[in-house]
């Protein structure tokens, strides 16, 4: 891998997510936390995981933070098409042991620097939990704003749950 797609920090490294992963990133999915705040499904497995890593479209960008050799957070990039080119929705998620240790925000800051500085783009997009006040500080931070709340968005631990549709216009 070159150096100059990999980021630094003191405690952490970002670096696009291959097919090796796949394995780690099944693991990542299927913690109870990083699953409650995401789309994800329980018992995710390592060849879903590989089918997705090696199915990524042209100017998608899937990203890991790694600690100590471990998958700790990832965040990916979907580029959207035709009149919809200047769009990417994001989403993104954090292992349970490794909130609040700075590894969503590089992870969010890498993803908007790639959409600002190599993609073009001008419009970022993504769902989050209504509940999820972490998540929801943490984008706003980020510059993204409510758009609106689309109730009973998904079926999350046995009940509907809201979510919140927010957006960044470069």
């Amino acid at each position: 891998m070159n150096t100059a797609d990999t980021k630094t920090n003191d405690a952490f490294v970002i670096r696009a997510c291959g097919p090796e992963d796949a394995e780690a990133m099944a693991c990542l999915a299927n913690l109870p936390n990083y699953r409650f705040a995401t789309l994800r499904l329980p018992y995710e497995t390592p060849a879903a995981w590989r089918k997705r890593i090696e199915s990524a479209a042209p100017g998608d960008l899937f990203l890991v933070a790694v600690l100590e050799e471990q998958i700790v957070g990832s965040a990916g990039l979907n580029r959207l098409s035709g009149r919809r080119a200047h769009v990417a929705k994001i989403g993104m998620g954090v292992h349970d042991a490794f909130l609040r240790r700075g590894i969503g925000s590089a992870l969010l800051a890498a993803v908007v620097e790639a959409a600002d500085r190599w993609l073009g783009l001008t419009r970022l997009e993504l769902t989050v939990y209504a509940d999820n006040a972490p998540a929801i500080r943490l984008y706003r931070k980020f510059g993204f704003e409510e758009e609106g709340r689309l109730r009973a968005f998904a079926f999350r631990d046995g009940v509907y749950a809201d979510a919140l549709a927010m957006a960044r216009l470069a």
